[in-house]
């Protein structure tokens, strides 16, 4: 008896899970059932006028491939105070939600993908959006907005220490 009352304990500190929709690239959204294109454009836009500013920050690019992988991290649009370069990871993905009670007022944010589990998309704040594309649902604190990154730090990321990562410079 004691299994069945752990495991009811277990399932009940479970996070909601809320339907929203994941994409690697915009025309995959397009091509969904039931999505509009303009939608589509709107949600991939704002996620990508995101990124620069809520993207993991790195001072140097080998620390950033090592969260992230080789090839997958890129030259922020901008500098440190100090004139330094800034690496982030490249947007992989992004997820539009929430569709909760048929709303199409949804936020959108970009998705990254770790070297840890590339197959895993994750948020700007590191929380899983999980690996399928389309609709799907999602843990909630996953459907919220990214904060801001206003630091630079030169480890800080999704990675191997299981840091939570540091932020962009201003």
């Amino acid at each position: 008896m004691v299994y069945g009352v752990s495991l009811i304990a277990l399932t009940a500190c479970e996070e909601p899970k809320v339907d929203a929709a994941v994409f690697e690239r915009l025309q995959q959204c397009k091509d969904g059932p039931g999505m509009l294109a303009d939608q589509c454009e709107a949600n991939f836009n704002e996620a990508r006028n995101q990124h620069a500013a809520v993207a993991p920050k790195y001072t140097s690019q080998e620390d950033c491939q090592a969260d992230f992988g080789d090839g997958r991290c890129e030259q922020a649009p901008y500098k440190t105070t100090s004139g330094g370069s800034v690496f982030m990871p490249s947007m992989m993905g992004y997820m539009m939600g929430s569709f909760i009670g048929g709303r199409r007022s949804m936020t959108s944010q970009p998705l990254y993908r770790s070297a840890k589990s590339p197959n895993t998309f994750r948020t700007a704040d590191n929380r899983s959006a999980g690996s399928s594309t389309g609709r799907t649902l999602v843990a909630k604190s996953a459907t919220s907005r990214p904060s801001f990154k206003n630091t630079t730090r030169s480890r800080g990321g999704f990675g191997s220490f299981g840091r939570r990562f540091g932020s962009a410079a201003t």
